[in-house]
């Protein structure tokens, strides 16, 4: 059983960064509307306005939130400025309603694909727009082809803005290294384990080893008072990182745990009511193939769940 979820999970990794898939899937009306049943359970919506009417629900709960914008991989500067520009309609709409929400984005959503200058330019927009209110902008982590490029822009975003964070995959061998670097900068480390497919000598499978690597870095974050996001799903990693919390006593500004709307809420939930910071993360738009591979990847017995979305 677990080789055919180990390779379930690698098919579905190795199919979300098909982009002819996912260009075929928004061409075509009837799968589209067919499998977005199965996304419906991890997405706000296709518009902004849906997500943040949960937003403010959740809000209401007692949880922060992040909302994200989908998409990645623009490839004209128009695609990437009109990306733009919905996420500083975000900021805007974090100020006007007063949420509880910080904002987040994938670099080449906004041009990094089509060159670094033009991705940053955009940034600068949209952390001008968010730092009006305080919120903060998280970058989100992407395929290793990228991750230089992700690094560079964001250490040459943070001496701008104090309002941008970065996501640190901690499955990738090569994050001890931009650790430390990114240890150095003041702003939020949200830490992932990491849901790309990569080549095997880049990254280290889900397992133990993998879980104690995560903590580290979660202790090390702890421990200096350095704003970092526990962003997992994984109820141990939960239980552990409540010791951390617990041995090094930092202020409850600096640290929260986060979850993907949808899933396994009812851990957030809990900790929401022993009174640790916790997040809920909202994405919404029409891109949300990539991100429904990934999540049916993360457990792939979700692909049954899933098949009941798209008869039901």
């Amino acid at each position: 059983m677990d080789q055919l979820l180990s390779i379930g999970s690698a098919a579905l990794k190795k199919a979300a960064l098909d982009e002819r898939a996912k260009e075929f899937l928004l061409g075509n009306d009837v799968l589209f509307n067919v499998l977005k049943k199965a996304a419906d359970r991890y997405i706000g919506g296709e518009t902004m306005g849906e997500t943040i009417a949960k937003v403010i629900q959740q809000n209401q709960q007692g949880f922060k939130c992040s909302i994200e914008f989908m998409g990645e991989s623009t490839r004209n500067e128009q695609e990437a400025i009109q990306a733009t520009n919905e996420f500083i309609k975000i900021a805007q709409e974090i100020s006007q309603q007063n949420l509880y929400s910080t904002l987040s984005l994938d670099l080449s959503h906004i041009g990094l694909a089509v060159s670094e200058d033009l991705c940053f330019e955009n940034l600068m927009a949209i952390c001008s727009q968010a730092a009006l209110h305080a919120t903060e902008v998280i970058i989100s982590a992407e395929g290793t082809d990228r991750t230089d490029a992700i690094i560079k822009t964001y250490k040459r975003a943070v001496k701008e803005y104090a309002n941008v964070g970065i996501t640190l995959q901690a499955y990738l061998y090569r994050s001890k290294d931009d650790f430390a670097e990114l240890l150095k900068e003041p702003g939020r480390i949200r830490i992932v384990k990491g849901a790309f497919e990569t080549e095997p000598h880049l990254s280290m499978p889900r397992g133990e080893q993998l879980d104690e690597v995560y903590l580290d870095y979660v202790a090390q974050l702890l421990s200096e008072g350095h704003l970092c996001s526990i962003a997992t799903h994984h109820d141990k990693i939960q239980q552990r990182a409540k010791e951390l919390i617990h041995q090094y006593n930092p202020d409850k500004g600096c640290y929260e745990f986060e979850s993907l709307y949808g899933i396994q809420t009812t851990q957030l939930e809990k900790l929401k009511e022993e009174g640790y910071p916790t997040k809920l993360y909202f994405v919404y738009g029409k891109e949300w193939y990539l991100y429904l591979c990934n999540r049916l990847a993360e457990y792939p017995l979700n692909i049954f769940q899933a098949l009941s979305d798209v008869v039901s």
